[in-house]
């Protein structure tokens, strides 16, 4: 049995999840909403520049957070299901398709990605999928209101973290039926990563770009 991560975007999705999440937004988001957007566009540019793309892209990715702050999940359901038919189209079908096929052979599947929780669980319940998902939380407080912030977002290391911690929490997974756990997979995208792809016995570089691509053949891995 093999235990088989799997990434969001750019791999199990194709698109940008940012694109559709500002595209969702647009419709259904308030002057007040956009407010906050608005002083989190402006950092995360600042940022940008000093600290890099990745750098801007999470601290945008907060500052849409904080525009759900005192909305119950239940508001949040409707938005997330319209984020979801947004991006349904740039679904990466034989992706899919293999994903089921390593259930057939017994495999576990988790979807591992820095994308917010409600929205991918939405999105592999639109897929009829049955899959475990790992990714950045959005927080609640104890009377179910949303607090505006999250959790910290997965990606780079702390993937090589979290599915290592969740090894260690599902021993029955990380054991197999053999017990032992034969293979871990990784499919991924992009340069954020190649901590996971490089910690796995069996990385697969989905959709690269032509970096990733240069990456994939220096050290032979397989291309989906």
């Amino acid at each position: 049995m093999a235990v088989v991560t799997v990434d969001f975007d750019g791999t199990l999705y194709r698109g940008n999840s940012f694109k559709a999440m500002f595209q969702v937004a647009k419709r259904e988001f308030t002057v007040k909403d956009w407010f906050i957007v608005g002083q989190g566009l402006v950092r995360s540019v600042v940022l940008g520049v000093l600290k890099g793309k990745q750098a801007l892209r999470h601290t945008f990715f907060k500052s849409f957070a904080k525009s759900f702050k005192d909305k119950t999940e239940e508001e949040l359901e409707q938005f997330f299901q319209s984020l979801v038919l947004e991006g349904i189209a740039e679904v990466h079908h034989e992706l899919i398709s293999k994903i089921r096929q390593h259930q057939l052979n017994g495999d576990q599947v988790v979807v591992l990605s820095g994308a917010l929780h409600p929205f991918l669980q939405a999105f592999i319940k639109e897929l009829n999928l049955d899959v475990h998902v790992i990714s950045t939380e959005l927080l609640f407080d104890d009377k179910g209101f949303c607090t505006g912030e999250i959790g910290t977002i997965v990606n780079g290391k702390e993937k090589v973290r979290r599915i290592v911690d969740w090894l260690g929490q599902n021993p029955a997974a990380a054991n197999g039926a053999n017990g032992s756990l034969e293979e871990l997979w990784a499919y991924a995208d992009s340069e954020h990563d190649l901590p996971l792809l490089e910690f796995v016995n069996q990385p697969i570089v989905v959709n690269p770009n032509d970096d990733m691509l240069q990456i994939a053949k220096e050290k032979n891995w397989p291309i989906f």
